[in-house]
């Protein structure tokens, strides 16, 4: 994990080492200043030697401040280098999961992905804010505080020979059984921010259905599910105050016992045994911080593993050694093609045999759970098959540059997403250097064009966040336009036209016909009405190819198409 982490510090390591540098040198300082104390007291004070007290006071103040230089030098560099690891942690991990397959983001879910991006991130910030300055700090301060400490008198130093090693392993015996609770933290937090994400997102059905009290009993549990967690940690975390005290108090007692045999026997100095205090103080407040230290390092060390395991995680789709680079129609051809998500041992599709023509206006109907979306889902290898073979303009899928494959197979989802900025800036996710003009058409043919210039501001009119100021049905034009400045050799519309009206639906299809003749167009939906044109239809049930045909054949010969078609013919004669 660490190794993994440590790729992204790159550009800031140099200022992570001068902070550890700086650290070092002001310890130094600082754990000598007691000795020198104790040597004016004893050789200057009580001496009466004002040229003594003169001479080392100056050295005492010189050291002084170039000890605050050196640590106002490690305060600004370790900041500064652990904000840039974490800008470069997050960077590598967006661009790590730019490169995920549906199955991968599957794994992990949006909102554990969210909470690594920030919650962990920070975390991980945190604790390498730590290793460059406080993590050095703090076990040179014990170090040279016990050199110092034999060096002024070894007897009463071997008190800390006894003492220390008791505190260390009480804090050692906290944080084991601290550490497994942090990791359990973070899963609930994953837990909380999918709360969170699933009601901001559906604020309006929230509303619709008077449903706030059960959301938020859902949030007050998820967040009391952290709060538990987190108070068992710093309940044990919190032993670890009483042990240093204990401890602190027990070295004071010694000291001052010992310290004063040792000075009515002609064997240590006042001004020794007040460095003894102050390197009392430096041990036991280092093993403190120490403490400190490894209770952060235990929480980040959880975030760390997940961010590791984000990083590690390799795409289950990639590109092949010599991809192609050029895709010749809009063939597509599924032999014998099973495929199941994951380790699931049921077949999501089973053995899917299908032969389309470039430019043919295919029709995919099914129950809800048929593996309509599925299917459709192969062709630009959101998802991998699982067996059997894929060709798409007569060559497997496997053999084209992702980037290739993708720009010529337009896909249009269930969920119309449009993102901040303007409506023009939206259409041209399909195409970045299309013209006005191409922009235009792509509208036009999406039947968008006549609202959007109903707007003031028209093309240039802004989006909000989740295009909350246009309906679903202006959503599902836009998304559509979007898809055509591709120019796609394969266009999917999956059930992308469900908000929209039957004429403005007609007027689509007809457009798509028209504009984009040579290009195939497979066209999911739960409207018969919406695919009864299609040259060729595909009836879907329980994740096989039930039945192929045109409308008029499958009205005659298929009991599961002639029910539904005869259903919702019922439906609209109701509603007429």
């Amino acid at each position: 994990m660490i190794r993994i982490l440590m790729r992204s510090i790159r550009e800031y390591r140099k200022l992570a080492f001068t902070s550890q540098i700086l650290v070092a040198v002001e310890v130094a300082i600082e754990t000598f200043i007691p000795f020198l104390m104790g040597n004016i007291i004893d050789y200057g004070i009580m001496k009466k030697d004002m040229s003594y007290i003169t001479k080392y006071g100056i050295l005492l103040l010189a050291m002084t401040l170039f000890s605050l230089a050196c640590g106002a030098g490690a305060s600004w560099a370790a900041p500064h280098a652990s904000a840039g690891f974490a800008a470069n942690l997050r960077h590598d991990m967006f661009y790590h999961i730019q490169d995920f397959s549906f199955s991968n983001i599957d794994r992990f879910s949006g909102s554990s992905l969210v909470t690594r991006l920030t919650t962990d991130v920070t975390n991980v910030q945190t604790a390498f804010q730590m290793l460059t300055r406080i993590a050095v700090r703090a076990p040179l301060l014990l170090i040279f505080s016990i050199i110092m400490a034999f060096k002024v008198n070894s007897s009463l130093a071997m008190i800390f020979v006894f003492l220390v090693p008791l505190l260390t392993i009480a804090l050692v015996l906290v944080i084991h059984f601290a550490r497994p609770l942090f990791r359990r933290v973070f899963q609930r937090y994953d837990v909380l921010n999918q709360v969170v994400r699933e009601n901001v997102r559906g604020v309006e059905v929230v509303k619709t259905y008077v449903r706030h009290d059960e959301e938020i009993n859902k949030f007050k549990q998820a967040s009391q599910g952290i709060a538990e967690v987190f108070t068992k940690a710093q309940q044990i975390m919190s032993l670890n105050g009483p042990a240093m005290m204990l401890v602190l108090n027990s070295a004071v007692i010694l000291l001052s016992w010992f310290g004063a045999k040792l000075i009515v026997g002609g064997q240590l100095q006042t001004g020794q045994l007040v460095s003894m205090y102050a390197y009392s103080n430096a041990i036991l407040f280092s093993l403190n911080i120490l403490a400190m230290v490894f209770t952060q390092l235990s929480i980040s060390q959880a975030s760390g593993d997940r961010i590791a395991e984000v990083l590690q995680d390799q795409s289950t789709i990639t590109n092949p050694k010599h991809p192609l680079k050029e895709m010749a129609n809009g063939d597509i051809t599924f032999k014998h093609v099973n495929f199941e998500y994951g380790d699931s041992p049921k077949p999501i599709l089973q053995d899917i045999n299908l032969t389309i023509k470039s430019g043919q206006v295919i029709g995919i109907i099914g129950e809800t759970g048929s593996g309509k979306s599925t299917l459709v889902q192969l062709i630009p290898r959101l998802y991998d098959i699982s067996k059997g073979k894929l060709l798409i303009g007569g060559h497997n899928v496997h053999h084209y540059d992702l980037r290739t494959l993708r720009d010529n197979v337009a896909m249009v989802l269930q969920n119309s997403i449009l993102f901040s900025g303007t409506i023009a800036d939206n259409l041209r996710w399909g195409d970045e250097h299309a013209t006005d003009q191409q922009v235009i058409a792509a509208a036009k043919t999406a039947q968008a064009d006549g609202f959007i210039n109903e707007f003031a501001e028209g093309y240039q009119t802004r989006v909000e966040q989740g295009g909350t100021n246009v309906s679903g049905g202006q959503q599902q034009r836009l998304t559509i336009a979007r898809a055509l400045l591709k120019k796609p050799k394969i266009l999917i519309l999956d059930d992308s036209t469900s908000a929209v009206d039957t004429q403005t639906e007609q007027s689509i299809r007809e457009g798509l016909r028209r504009d984009m003749p040579n290009t195939t167009k497979i066209i999911i939906s739960q409207r018969i009405v919406s695919i009864q044109d299609a040259d060729q239809i595909i009836v879907m049930d329980h994740g096989k190819i039930q039945d192929i045909g045109t409308h008029d054949e499958l009205v005659l010969r298929n009991e599961l198409y002639r029910d539904i078609y005869h259903y919702q013919q019922q439906k609209a004669g109701e509603n007429d």
